[in-house]
């Protein structure tokens, strides 16, 4: 893992982006690089313990703290999840019943209506996951069913994430970040969030605030997430990546957190023929063999996550920069090659 801080440095500024956190392992090796500021025009450096909102790499945490409850025999990955559903119901259909399966692996046949799951609006308020997935609000303003028969297509689901939080919480009768922090962050002496409305006056001085692809700062409250399940979280990529270790602990039969073997496996394992399609996470090919990934973009935000379990590998690499192009054709890119001795 062969970083150059002259490269790094140089691309950011190519880039136009002002902040990077770095965290990798490989064998007993670990790296932790910090780069650039928390805001345009301002001082305060980046360090570990910055927050990055990690967009949709929080369904990878999601997933991780589901298949925790399933090890509990508090869920079932293979059980109809209106067996468990207490608030709300996906809508009865002549289709198969949907599982926590199909949920995580985005082939429920649940599909995210157009321009929905934006991010928070102060003049909406903070919705209720029930009123979100019953359609009320303007976030998700279409009433959630299941269009297509579960399994037969894969459809990318914000919309599924939100079924799997409300699960989560009508299960154990706590928040989902109570849920979460119990059986995740606690355990392993991590520091992540979710930031509502509510909490960021009090910790805003831990995160990094969004850019636009010109190197523009945005406003905090623009590049929140109400639906913490699919795209709340926030984190630095010290706490994430060591998330991701854990499926190669398992593999070892040493998760910290429980993780067995077999549901680690079946984490990384294709779901329904789809062959990207794991629980929670995309599976790829690469030079290092299988590649176990999960990537983050939203407003003001670019992250991924990854895992080499062939050669014992993981990495997060977080920007507070949105390019508008793929991460692997920018700056998070050009670093998982250095990272992967692919460049």
């Amino acid at each position: 893992m062969k970083l150059s801080d002259e490269y790094i440095l140089e691309r950011m500024n190519h880039y136009k982006v002002q902040g990077l956190s770095i965290a990798a392992i490989a064998g007993d090796h670990q790296l932790s690089h910090q780069y650039g500021v928390v805001q345009a025009d301002r001082h305060r450096k980046v360090t570990e313990q910055t927050l990055f909102n990690a967009c949709s790499v929080s369904k990878f945490v999601t997933a991780l703290t589901a298949i925790l409850l399933v090890a509990k025999g508090l869920l079932q990955l293979d059980q109809p999840v209106n067996d468990k559903l207490i608030r709300w119901k996906i809508p009865s259909t002549n289709k198969e019943a949907v599982t926590l399966r199909h949920l995580l692996s985005h082939q429920s046949g649940i599909i995210d209506s157009k321009d929905s799951f934006q991010p928070y609006e102060a003049r909406l308020g903070v919705p209720t996951m029930p009123d979100i997935l019953s359609g009320k609000t303007p976030y998700c303003s279409t009433a959630i069913t299941v269009e297509e028969e579960p399994e037969r297509e894969f459809h990318y689901s914000d919309a599924g994430y939100c079924v799997i939080q409300l699960l989560i919480e009508d299960v154990t009768r706590k928040t989902f970040e109570q849920v979460v922090n119990n059986y995740v962050f606690t355990p392993l002496q991590l520091h992540a969030r979710y930031v509502t409305t509510t909490s960021l006056a009090y910790i805003s001085d831990d995160l990094a605030r969004g850019h636009s692809k010109q190197g523009q700062p945005i406003c905090f409250t623009e590049t929140m997430y109400p639906y913490p399940a699919a795209s709340g979280l926030w984190s630095s990529s010290t706490t994430l990546v060591r998330l991701f270790q854990e499926l190669l602990y398992a593999q070892k039969g040493k998760s910290k957190l429980g993780l067995s073997k077999e549901l680690a496996s079946d984490m990384m394992t294709p779901q329904f023929g789809k062959a990207w399609s794991g629980l929670g996470v995309f599976i790829e090919a690469s030079k290092a063999g299988r590649e176990i990934v999960s990537w983050g973009w939203g407003k003001g935000y670019q992250c991924m996550g990854f895992v080499h379990p062939d050669v014992n590998r993981a990495a997060v690499i977080m920007t507070n920069g949105e390019l508008g192009v793929h991460q692997m054709e920018g700056l998070i890119g050009e670093v998982y090659r250095c990272l992967t001795y692919e460049n």
